[in-house]
C-alpha cells in the first residue's frame, strides 16, 4: 500500500516465534522519551500495525482459506483443516494463525496506550486510535470465528512488562464479540471517511461500518447488520464514494498505482520486483508456467466450483446435456470426451482424438463470465513465461499420455505441481511479466480486498432476506449479477424465478461462491451457515479421479487451541472434542 510497510522497529523488535505471548524483546533504541513525540511518529506507529496485519499468517494469505471449503483443493497451507486431520498438537497453521493474530492485537494495544499521551493534535490521536481499534477488532473477530472465546488483552496490557505473565483465561465468545463491537463503534466515531492519496489503504469509517455489519451478520443480528451495510451502500450519513468496479476481471488486476472505489479495506501491493512490497499469491495459486517454472504450493479451483457456475441465460449447467453420460460414466468416458494427444516434446496437439475441443470450450465460455475470469479452463490460453521470464503463450490441454506426450511448462502447455488433471486459477495470476512490472514469483503486485463493496452488497441482500424482505434482497443481488453480465433474478425466465426466502437464501449462497471465489470467504460462510459438513466431499479432478480424501467430524466446526499455547498458559481450556 502507499502506506509503506517498512518501519517494523517502531514497536520494538519482534520475533514471530511465540504464542499470544510472542517472544518479544523491548527495543533498546526506542523509549517514551525518544518516540511517541511527533506526527510522523504517530504515522510510523500506524505502519507497524498494518505490517503485522498483512503478514502471511495473519491476513496476508486470506485467499488460501478457500482450500478449506468446497470451491478449491490444495496441498498447503491448510491441508490439515482441509482434509479433516487437524490436531491441537500438530497443526503449524493453527498455531501460526493464533500467534500472528495476537501479534496484531499487541501492536494495536501498544499504539492505543501510547498515542493517547502524545503531544500531537487531537485529530491525529483520534485517527490513529481508530485505526488501532479497527485492526484489533479485526484480529479478535477472526479469533472468535476460529476458536470461539479466547484470552482478551487490551491496551492496559503492556507486552514489555507482562510478557512472562500473559496467562489470562479464555473470555466467553459473547464477551469477545462485545469487545469487538465496542472497538468498531469507537473506530466509526474516530476514523475519517477518506484519506488522501498518500495514505491510501488505511482504515476508514466505511471499513469500520462494513466490518461491524459483518460481525452482526455472523451473529444473526440481521437488522443491525442491514443498518450498517446500508450506511455505506446508500451513503446514509456520509458520501463514502464506493461503487462496483465496472470490469470484474480488472478489479483483481490493480497494480502500479491503479485503485478501485470498490475496495473498502484492502492490502495494496507495491511493485512485483525486489524494490517493492507485494503479497505472495502466485506461490499458492500459480501454475508451473506462471513464472520461471516455479511450482506453486498447489491450490486449484475445484470441480464443484466450476460446475456451479450457471449458463449465460441463468439456467443451471448440466454436463450430460453436452456429453451424454458424462456425470455417471466414469473417468474413461470423460477422458474420451475431453482428451487430446500431444507430441513428446509438448509443443503441439497431434490429434484431437474423440474430443471436440470447440464443444469443450463452449462448456465453459457459454457460462457466467466470472467462470472464465476466475479459472483457466481446458483448451483456453494463458500468457505465462518461459524459463527466462519472457512472456510466452501457453494452453491448458487435457492430454492422454497413453497416446502421446505429457504437458511440460517449459514448452507450450500448462501443468500443475501435483500432476493433477485439475483446473487452474486465472484470478490473481499475472499474465506474462506485466510489461516488466512483475519479476519475482513470490511478489504478486495486485491490490487484495479484505472487504469490498461486492461482498457487502451480497451480505446486505442476505440480511434483507433473513428479515423477510426478499424483494429488497433481489434488488441488491441483481446489482452484482448485472456487473458480471448475468441476467437478474425474477427477470422473466423460470430459471431465474425466486419463490421465497429459502430459495433466495440458496441463490445468495451460490452467488457468493461465483463472485468471491479466490478471496477466502467461502470457508467462513459455510461454517456460519451450518453447511460445512454437507460440503465436505473427496477432492476429484476434471476426469473424476481421486486427488485426496476429506473427512468431517463435529469438532471441526471449531479449531483446537494449539497445544503449545496451553503449555504456556495453563489457564486455557481446550475446545470440545480436541
Amino acid at each position: 500500500m502507499k502506506l509503506q510497510y517498512s518501519i517494523l522497529a517502531i514497536l520494538g523488535g519482534v520475533l514471530m516465534s511465540g504464542c499470544e505471548s510472542l517472544d518479544y524483546y523491548p527495543g533498546d533504541q526506542l523509549s517514551d522519551g525518544t518516540f511517541w513525540q511527533t506526527e510522523e511518529h504517530a504515522r510510523q506507529a500506524a505502519v507497524g500495525m498494518y505490517a503485522a496485519m498483512k503478514a502471511p499468517w495473519c491476513f496476508g494469505m486470506e485467499f488460501t482459506f478457500d482450500m478449506c471449503s468446497d470451491i478449491a483443493d490444495g496441498t498447503t497451507p491448510w491441508s490439515d483443516i482441509s482434509r479433516g486431520n487437524t490436531f491441537a498438537s500438530n497443526s503449524s497453521g493453527v498455531q501460526n494463525h493464533w500467534q500472528y493474530l495476537y501479534e496484531l492485537v499487541h501492536r494495536s494495544n501498544t499504539v492505543i496506550r501510547n498515542v493517547a499521551g502524545m503531544p500531537v493534535s487531537s485529530e491525529t490521536i483520534d485517527r490513529v486510535t481508530g485505526e488501532a481499534k479497527f485492526l484489533r477488532a479485526m484480529a479478535y473477530f477472526r479469533m472468535l470465528n476460529c476458536w470461539g472465546g479466547v484470552p482478551y488483552y487490551d491496551e492496559t496490557c503492556d507486552i514489555n512488562e507482562e510478557f512472562a505473565n500473559l496467562n489470562s483465561p479464555r473470555s466467553s465468545a459473547e464477551e469477545i464479540r462485545a469487545h469487538i463491537l465496542e472497538d468498531l463503534s469507537d473506530a466509526i466515531a474516530k476514523l475519517p471517511v477518506k484519506w488522501d492519496d498518500a495514505n491510501s489503504g488505511r482504515a476508514t469509517k466505511g471499513a469500520a461500518y462494513a466490518l461491524r455489519g459483518k460481525v452482526y451478520l455472523f451473529n444473526r443480528q440481521w437488522n443491525e447488520a442491514a443498518a450498517d451495510f446500508e450506511e455505506i451502500v446508500y451513503n446514509r450519513t456520509n458520501d463514502y464514494g464506493y461503487a462496483l468496479h465496472s470490469d470484474y476481471n480488472e478489479l483483481f488486476r490493480l497494480y502500479n498505482g491503479m485503485h478501485s472505489n470498490e475496495m473498502i479495506f484492502s492490502i495494496q501491493s507495491i511493485d512485483g520486483n525486489t524494490s517493492g512490497y507485494a503479497l505472495d499469491i502466485v506461490s499458492y495459486f500459480g501454475n508451473k508456467s506462471t513464472m520461471r517454472l516455479i511450482a506453486g504450493n498447489c491450490i486449484v479451483p475445484s470441480t464443484t466450483l466450476v460446475d456451479m457456475y450457471e449458463n449465460l441465460d441463468g439456467s443451471k449447467f448440466d454436463w450430460d446435456e453436452l456429453f451424454p453420460g458424462f456425470s455417471s460414466g466414469g473417468s474413461d468416458l470423460r477422458k474420451r470426451y475431453l482428451s487430446v494427444a500431444i507430441d513428446q516434446g509438448s509443443t503441439i496437439v497431434t490429434s484431437t482424438l474423440e474430443c471436440d475441443t470447440s464443444r469443450v470450450m463452449d462448456a465453459y465460455r457459454l457460462r457466467d463470465p466470472r467462470l472464465c475470469f476466475n479459472v483457466i479452463t481446458p483448451y483456453s490460453h494463458y500468457l505465462g513465461t518461459d524459463a527466462g521470464s519472457s512472456p510466452m503463450d501457453k494452453q491448458f490441454v487435457i492430454a492422454d499420455a497413453s497416446r502421446g506426450g505429457a504437458p511440460m511448462e517449459a514448452m507450450s502447455f500448462i501443468r500443475n505441481s501435483e500432476g493433477w488433471t485439475s483446473y487452474f486459477w486465472r484470478k490473481w495470476i499475472p499474465t506474462g511479466n506485466l510489461d516488466g512490472y512483475w519479476g519475482e514469483y513470490n511478489r504478486t503486485p495486485y491490490e487484495f480486498p479484505l472487504i469490498r463493496l461486492g461482498d457487502v452488497i451480497l451480505m446486505l441482500a442476505e440480511a434483507y432476506n433473513e428479515t423477510g424482505e426478499t424483494d429488497k434482497a433481489v434488488v441488491e443481488l441483481n446489482k452484482v449479477r448485472e456487473r458480471a453480465g448475468m441476467p437478474g433474478l425474477n427477470s422473466g425466465p423460470s430459471a431465474l424465478a425466486v419463490a421465497g426466502k429459502d430459495e433466495m437464501a440458496e441463490r445468495i449462497r451460490r452467488e457468493r461462491a461465483f463472485e468471491l471465489a479466490g478471496e477466502g470467504q467461502r470457508y467462513w460462510d459455510l461454517r456460519r451457515w451450518g453447511l460445512l459438513q454437507e460440503s465436505v466431499t473427496d477432492a476429484r479432478d476434471i476426469l473424476g479421479n481421486l486427488m485426496y480424501t476429506r473427512s468431517y467430524q463435529s469438532r471441526h466446526e471449531t479449531w483446537p487451541i494449539p497445544l503449545v499455547e496451553m503449555e504456556r498458559n495453563t489457564s486455557l481450556v481446550q475446545n470440545e472434542g480436541w
